[in-house]
């Protein structure tokens, strides 16, 4: 149950993170994201918020989550 909860929850904040039009919005997005699923996982909730600003920031770079439209 916490694996299909965790892939859920990452899907989601991938799916929602290519909504946002800025490197800045997506990391706050990634922040709440990894802080949520750091909690839910008893995990530390500051480190996953950290983890999951880089992983938002860099995610246009990577090609994850282009704004551009092709």
């Amino acid at each position: 149950m916490l694996k299909s909860s965790f892939f859920i929850a990452l899907v989601g904040a991938t799916a929602l993170s290519g909504c946002m039009a800025t490197d800045g919005e997506r990391a706050l997005g990634g922040a709440a994201a990894g802080a949520l699923i750091a909690d839910a996982t008893d995990e530390n909730m500051v480190a996953g918020a950290a983890l999951g600003a880089l992983a938002g920031s860099y995610c246009d770079d990577a090609g994850l989550c282009s704004n551009r439209g092709y």
